[in-house]
Order: structure tokens, then C-alpha cells, then sequence
């Protein structure tokens, strides 16, 4: 026993893989702690992963106001009193969390719904924090009294270096990371996200779970060696866990029959008992392996999900806010207001599923189709035009091979962008220069053939602030692509459009909009294509309607 256990009930705690000969932390350098932590330095001993708690919890930067543990003694009292902790409702920012008791004694049970209150009294801004009676409850396993574990979660709720994201603390923040979550899978665990579309009717309602996976339904032992590595490296560690924790379920699960109604219920129960099926060595292990977007760009793509949200009003958590943020995600592609020649309702939201978050509150908008408005390129262009972005949709019938050599074209495009095909089955192909940024030229040659030269796709056609509605990847220099025009996913000109897929897939549309090609090779290299053509019957293009 150590001085960091009044509150954990030594029955409950796994100790088999302590050990006492543990030396003192003493390493500053980031990328060395990086390592430990990732290796279950300090998780090998209780009293040391408490001081390293500790020391990591000091150095975070703070608000210069922050409430440390003097605070808490002078106000628990008050707001407590002589009442049982387990009698006092809890905030509504807790959003009726689960409080996990992890291995702590009744003592430390109640301590948790105490420093709650006493936390509600001090950040009147916080509005929406479901994960902080878990965070407690961790941190009391290694502290010494419960002024201290307050301290320490003040300081990271008051946190103030605009790098370093820790806990959501409003719905709008909490809303956007489910967002970017269904963002990250929808990128990184392509097949755990078909049997989501499969099994569920609001994907999204799934992956809003995803921080209850952690901070709710995963066992101590695991939670612990998440926070940590999240204590070091910050909040895309909580990302990771939870992709490798859908992983992990769809690999487990994959063909077995649904053991609930709901698979909310089934990734919850997978979860709580995760250790019949997965190390925490495993979890973090596959975790790390995923090569994740880089904190900066997940950081772009949050804000675009938040800017999206407060575009649409949802910023609160309010039953109307709600009641609309549901509609428009769950009815986005509505029956009764959707119509197309080429797919049915079902398909379009298995498609409105591949789509960025922030995208799929919307509703889709028909620009152009050949039946209506014919076969006409610049008519194409004059009816897309200011749409960003679109999609397009091609029904196509007789298929004979031809070869295909590119004009000047002009490019656009965004890593958001992707093809897909519905029959024989339903395929999405990533895009290329991505997976593969070897594959982008790097000849002056193609530098110079690849400058625009055509005024059909003129610059007017992009928005002027490509942050209010783009990809926050936008640049070559996100991928270490050797050109501008290489981190582009389309191409065109007045007299084709070609769209560049993943592994290889490419598109070719002529001029009449009558026919197109396929291709299996790299697209903008201006070399012939040995491809397979095909007859368009019909071709629509659809935006997005606030």
C-alpha cells in the first residue's frame, strides 16, 4: 500500500503486473516520454504512475485563475455540507454520463460525485463535458485526498495552450468531435463502417458513443494506459484508441449475428469486455499503427465541423437543436423529397454515408441532369458552377476497350474527394495520390502541361474562402506531394473531364456527355490510357442544400 490508495479498493485493482524496482521518472524530453508512455512505463507501478500523474497534470498551461486544492477545501463544505454526496443531483453538463467506479471503495464513489459539484461551482462555462466523471474517477485511484484529484482536473479543464486539445467542455465541441470521429472512420475503417450503414439507420447516433467506448465502458486497466499516452501526446490518441477499438469489433464480430437490438449496445458490451478478446498491449498497438491524419489537420477538419454545426444553429444541446440536427442527418436523402433516374433512395444514403459529417447535414440538391438539361459539357460546367462540392452519378450501359490521351486540363478537387460504383456491388475507391503519392509527377514536363489553359473551369467556380465549405486538406504540402496540381482529384477541360480515383481507378468523360472510359492506370501523367469505354445513359449532378 502507498500513500496514493485511500480510494481504491485493492480487491478490484489487477496488480499482477506491478512491480516495486520501478526507477523515478526523471526524462523531460517529449519524444522519450512519448516512448514510456506508450510502453506502460509507469503503469507497472501505482505509486509511480501516480507521481508521473502528477508532475504531467503540473506542467499543463493553465489559465492564470485556475482552482487549485485550497479552493476545494474552502467551498466543499459549502456546497456539500453535512448531506450524503449520493442525495445531490448531479450537473446537467454531466448529461446523465455513466460514473464509472473503476476499482475504487465506497469512499472514493462518493468523492466522485463531490468533486463533480465542486467543479460546477468553480467553470459556470462549462456546458456539455460527458467524460469528466470518468477522468475523476481515474484520477482518484492516484491521488492522496480529493483536493488534490480536483486540482488536477482543473487544470486540465482550464487548460489554455490553443495546441493542446484535452476534454470537450460544450456541446458544440462534443457534437464536432462525433462528427470527425464518423469522419475518421468513414477514412480508416472502411469495412467497420459498411456494416455500421448495414446494421444501423443513423450512423452518426454510433459514433456518438465513441467517447463513451473510453471514458465510460472501457475497463481500468485500459483506461488507464490510453490517459496514459493521452497525458502526453494530447487528444488524437483518444481517436486512435477508439478506431482500433471499431476495429477491433468489426474483426470480433464480423458474420457473427447481432447480440442486441441495437449495435450501440453491441460495441458497449464488446467494449466492458474487451479483455476476453484484446490486450491493452493489442489496443494500443493496433492504435498506433493507424497512420492517422496529423493533429494539425484533424484540428482543420474539427473547425469546419464546428463551423458547420453553428451554420445549421446546432450549438446547444437543446431538444429542438436536437430534434433538428436529427432530421437533418436522418432525412437528409427523404423519400418523400428525393428523386433520381439513376439510384434509389437506399443507395443515395449509403452514398450521403461515404460523405464528410459536416456535408451530410445536407440535403442533396439536383444541378444538372442529361434528360433535362442534355448532353452538353459547358452546360455541365454552367450548371455546376459555384457548387462546391458536388457529386456526380452515371448510369452506363455497353462496355469495349479504346485508348485515351489527354488534352490541357484544368484541376481541382480536394483528399476528400473519391469514386464509386453501386453494380455489380457497391465499391468506394480512395483517392490515389494519397495512398500512393509516388505516383504524382514530378517532370517540369507535366508542371507545365498541367497549367490550366481553359476559361470553362475558370477560378470563379471556386468559392473565394475555400475554408467556409472545403476540405481542410487542401494543399500539397499536407501529403509531401511534389506539386499543386498533384494534390488535385479532378481534371478538365472543354472537351473531357477526367476524375482520378484510388488504386488506380480513373474516369473519362467525353465532351457529349455520351460516352466515358475507365481506367486502371495514373491519370495525369498526359500518357495514352489503355482503358474500357462505356456508353452513358444517364448522368446527374447533385449539390448540397443547407
Amino acid at each position: 500500500m502507498d500513500e496514493y490508495s485511500c480510494f481504491v479498493d485493492w480487491d478490484k485493482m489487477d496488480m499482477s503486473a506491478q512491480s516495486q524496482d520501478m526507477k523515478e521518472l526523471t526524462c523531460t524530453d517529449f519524444h522519450e516520454l512519448k516512448q514510456l508512455a506508450r510502453q506502460g512505463y509507469w503503469a507497472k507501478n501505482h505509486s509511480l504512475r501516480a507521481k508521473v500523474y502528477h508532475k504531467l497534470i503540473s506542467n499543463i498551461p493553465c489559465r492564470t485563475v485556475t482552482p487549485d486544492a485550497n479552493v476545494y477545501r474552502d467551498i466543499v463544505v459549502k456546497i456539500i455540507g453535512k448531506r450524503s454526496s449520493s442525495s445531490l443531483p448531479l450537473p446537467e453538463f454531466v448529461d446523465n454520463s455513466l460514473i464509472p467506479t473503476y476499482c475504487l471503495n465506497a469512499e472514493g464513489v462518493g468523492a466522485v460525485r463531490k468533486i463533480i459539484l465542486c467543479i460546477a461551482n468553480q467553470f459556470p462555462d462549462i456546458s456539455f463535458c460527458p467524460a469528466l466523471p470518468s477522468v475523476i474517477a481515474l484520477l482518484l485511484h492516484y491521488s492522496k485526498d480529493e483536493a488534490e484529484c480536483f486540482e488536477q482536473v482543473c487544470r486540465i479543464l482550464a487548460c489554455n495552450d490553443p495546441s493542446k486539445r484535452l476534454i470537450d467542455q460544450t456541446f458544440l465541441a462534443f457534437e464536432s468531435s462525433c462528427m470527425t470521429f464518423g469522419d475518421l472512420v468513414n477514412k480508416y475503417c472502411q469495412a467497420a463502417h459498411k456494416l455500421m450503414v448495414a446494421v444501423s439507420e443513423d450512423v452518426l447516433e454510433v459514433y456518438s458513443d465513441w467517447q463513451r467506448w473510453l471514458f465510460g465502458e472501457l475497463p481500468m486497466a485500459y483506461i488507464a494506459r490510453v490517459f496514459d499516452v493521452f497525458l502526453v501526446e494530447g487528444y488524437k490518441v483518444l481517436y486512435r484508441v477508439a478506431l482500433a477499438l471499431l476495429k477491433f469489433f468489426h474483426k470480433v464480430r464480423a458474420g457473427q449475428p447481432m447480440e442486441s437490438d441495437s449495435i450501440q449496445q453491441d460495441i458497449r458490451a464488446f467494449v466492458r469486455d474487451i479483455a476476453k478478446s484484446v490486450s491493452p498491449e493489442r489496443l494500443l498497438e493496433k492504435a498506433f499503427a493507424i497512420r492517422l491524419f496529423s493533429r494539425k489537420e484533424i484540428q482543420l477538419l474539427q473547425m469546419a465541423n464546428e463551423k458547420a454545426l453553428q451554420q445549421k444553429g446546432i450549438t446547444v444541446k437543446q431538444k429542438s437543436c436536437l430534434l433538428m440536427f436529427q432530421q437533418n442527418v436522418h432525412l437528409a436523402v427523404h423519400a418523400e423529397n428525393f428523386k433520381s433516374e439513376i439510384v434509389s433512395v437506399k443507395e443515395m444514403r449509403d452514398i450521403w454515408s461515404w460523405i464528410p459529417e459536416r456535408f451530410a447535414l445536407c440535403q442533396p440538391l439536383l444541378l444538372f441532369t442529361t434528360l433535362e438539361h442534355g448532353c452538353s459539357l459547358s452546360r455541365f460546367y454552367s450548371h455546376s458552377e459555384g457548387h462546391e462540392p458536388t457529386l456526380l452519378l452515371i448510369k452506363t450501359t455497353a462496355k469495349e476497350v479504346s485508348e485515351a490521351k489527354d488534352n490541357k486540363l484544368s484541376f481541382f478537387g480536394t483528399g476528400e474527394c473519391f469514386v464509386f460504383r453501386l453494380q455489380p456491388e457497391v465499391e468506394r475507391y480512395e483517392w490515389v495520390i494519397i495512398k500512393h503519392p509516388e505516383l504524382a509527377s514530378t517532370s517540369s514536363e507535366t508542371e507545365n502541361h498541367a497549367q490550366p489553359a481553359s476559361s470553362t473551369l475558370s477560378s470563379s467556380s471556386i468559392p473565394s474562402d475555400p475554408s467556409d465549405r472545403l476540405s481542410p486538406f487542401l494543399a500539397a504540402r499536407h501529403f509531401n506531394l511534389p506539386s499543386k496540381t498533384a494534390s488535385m482529384f479532378m481534371a478538365g477541360s472543354s472537351e473531357c473531364i477526367i476524375v482520378g480515383g484510388g488504386d488506380g481507378q480513373a474516369l473519362y468523360l467525353d465532351a457529349d456527355l455520351n460516352h466515358g472510359r475507365t481506367s486502371h492506370c495514373n491519370t495525369f501523367n498526359n500518357q495514352p490510357l489503355c482503358s474500357e469505354s462505356f456508353q452513358i445513359s444517364i448522368l446527374e449532378v447533385w449539390g448540397f442544400r443547407d
